[in-house]
């Protein structure tokens, strides 16, 4: 039997309903200021909206790609300070993945800025 044919149960594979994120990174420390909330965390971005999740995956934070904003300050180390709806976090994030993350935010707030101005014509 095909597994893109039929119901759950009758040969189709649960990834076939499963969403790929588009940037998703784990072992991401999350903190509120001075409070840790997980050392171990994700941040996902599916759906045109970022994900913060506990290592054990239970959502702490999200908000729409439009509504976050990353400081150009960083702390000390790998951290970044970043702006989740009106919540400010700190992300320990390793290099590469943080520029990609600030990539793929910039990439939207672009979208979102052209789609506002070509229908205010």
């Amino acid at each position: 039997m095909d597994d893109s044919v039929g119901a759950i149960g009758e040969g189709v594979s649960r990834s076939t309903y499963e969403v790929r994120p588009e940037f998703d990174v784990a072992g991401v420390g999350i903190g509120r200021w001075l409070q840790s909330l997980t050392r171990a965390g994700q941040v996902q971005v599916r759906d045109g909206r970022l994900q913060l999740l506990t290592s054990y995956g239970r959502e702490i934070d999200s908000a729409p790609l439009e509504e976050v904003r990353f400081s150009d300050w960083y702390a000390a180390g790998k951290r970044t300070l970043a702006r989740v709806g009106g919540t400010r976090y700190l992300l320990r994030l390793e290099d590469q993945p943080r520029r990609d993350l600030r990539e793929l935010v910039r990439v939207a707030h672009a979208k979102a800025e052209a789609d506002r101005g070509s229908l205010g014509d």
